[in-house]
């Protein structure tokens, strides 16, 4: 494989909230995600663009993602330095593509940056059950080159290394990333039982080795919904007049007696 991807330095920051910040040479870039960006110093510009045409912009608004990648194009001289923060707390992981085969493959919210000169595409299962049923899991980017990639995952990260044809199975949001030599496929959990009081849903990503696999423990959508069903129950108890009790007990404690 030749070497088109910029040759990036980087280091990454902090613990649960990390994030990764990038030293450009003259003419390197970086590109990112519309929004990733947390500083960049003099010299650096940014280019906004569909990152190789319309039907790669579209493809990736169809599928819930930005319609733009933004470059980050140093034009100094010396170093330049560029940073990008994880959106919510968990681990940065460094993917060096040209180690990896010279490609990978992650969940549609898991990309942050890579060096310019890999490709991020949108990739889809093969079987259309994983389509219907896989939510999270279906849509996948394919991050393709011989560069330096940066994807997060939520929570504590468990690196696996599946031998051929070991097999693991695992709920759709917490698979990360994985090798394009590990097959990928959703399963049906049967069981009256496990669907009514499981609590895991019908289905799981069944993961069959060789390759390496990235899980995360705190997938976004699970926090999400834990928050979501925390608004409405807070929601709820103010319907009820629970919050305004709360809120006048709160108010007293903090605020003293105004009497």
């Amino acid at each position: 494989m030749s070497n088109n991807a910029d040759v990036i330095d980087y280091k990454i920051y902090g613990d649960d909230m990390q994030l990764v910040e990038v030293e450009l040479d003259p003419g390197e870039g970086v590109r990112a995600e519309a929004g990733a960006m947390m500083y960049m110093e003099d010299g650096i510009e940014m280019q906004t663009g569909t990152g190789g045409g319309m039907f790669k912009g579209f493809k990736r608004m169809i599928t819930g993602e930005s319609f733009f990648i933004t470059t980050f194009l140093y034009n100094g001289s010396g170093k330049g330095h560029v940073a990008f923060g994880a959106p919510y707390p968990g681990k940065i992981v460094p993917l060096e593509l040209d180690k990896l085969g010279g490609q990978f493959l992650c969940q549609k919210d898991a990309f942050l940056c890579a060096a310019q000169g890999v490709e991020i595409e949108v990739a889809f299962t093969k079987k259309i059950g994983a389509g219907l049923f896989g939510g999270e899991g279906f849509i996948l980017q394919r991050l393709e080159g011989d560069g330096m990639a940066f994807i997060h995952a939520g929570g504590t990260i468990v690196q696996r290394q599946l031998e051929a044809g070991e097999t693991l199975r695992v709920d759709t949001g917490c698979l990360a990333a994985f090798a394009p030599t590990v097959d990928y496929d959703i399963k049906f959990v049967g069981g009256f039982k496990n669907a009514l009081f499981g609590g895991e849903g019908l289905f799981l990503a069944r993961l069959t080795g060789p390759g390496l696999v990235y899980l995360q423990s705190l997938p976004f959508s699970r926090l999400a919904d834990r928050i979501s069903a925390a608004a409405r129950y807070h929601k709820k108890g103010e319907q009820r007049g629970i919050g305004g009790i709360g809120g006048n007990l709160l108010g007293g404690l903090l605020g003293g007696d105004r009497d």
